[in-house]
């Protein structure tokens, strides 16, 4: 299993509106047939604002998830639109052990 996280770190007074942006890729995922995987907000501590996560059950189905959203003009769009509310974004991406 492949387990893909990504961490908006909102620009001053922007974390309200990174939540809405996610939410709308998220919205895009769905409509694009994807899992849409799960939003979390940061309440205490430091870190992200915003954590997006999602689960693929292979490397195969990750690799096509990505290109799916690399296809689609909509998720590119939005994508874009996120980094202008960020500080910093990062991308990780894990394999699940036993």
């Amino acid at each position: 299993m492949i387990v893909e996280a990504t961490n908006y770190f909102a620009k001053e007074d922007q974390a309200d509106e990174v939540l809405k942006q996610r939410r709308k890729a998220t919205e895009i995922r769905r409509q694009l047939g994807l899992d849409p995987g799960r939003i979390l907000v940061r309440t205490e501590g430091n870190g992200p604002d915003i954590r997006w996560e999602c689960s693929f059950a292979s490397r195969e189905a990750y690799d096509a998830d990505r290109a799916a959203r690399a296809a689609s003009p909509d998720f590119e769009a939005a994508r874009k639109r996120m980094h202008t509310l960020l500080e910093r974004f990062e991308r990780h991406v894990y394999e699940v052990v036993e």
